[in-house]
């Protein structure tokens, strides 16, 4: 998905204010995930939950729960009040 554009369909339950913020929030992480080869997507927004996929390098990380919880889900939790959690789908 590229920078800035956003899903011509609405996702799950999120509006497209929520969208924007959950995209602007996660793209403060990309440039950290790329540093080492990977990448995040936004897939959903339900119920509190943001589903997000790991890409590249991200993806077969043996790190990539600790990526997940204490970067990805941390930074989400502490923007955005809405938030209640992450989840990882594939």
């Amino acid at each position: 998905m590229k920078k800035g554009i956003l899903f011509e369909r609405q996702v799950g339950k999120v509006s497209q204010e929520e969208q924007i913020e959950i995209e602007r929030t996660l793209d403060k992480l990309r440039h950290y995930l790329l540093k080492d080869g990977g990448n995040c997507e936004f897939v959903d927004f339900q119920n509190g939950i943001v589903e997000v996929r790991l890409l590249g390098a991200c993806a077969t990380c043996p790190s990539s729960d600790f990526t997940l919880t204490a970067s990805i889900e941390q930074r989400l939790l502490d923007t955005l009040p809405y938030i209640k959690g992450v989840k990882q789908v594939f």
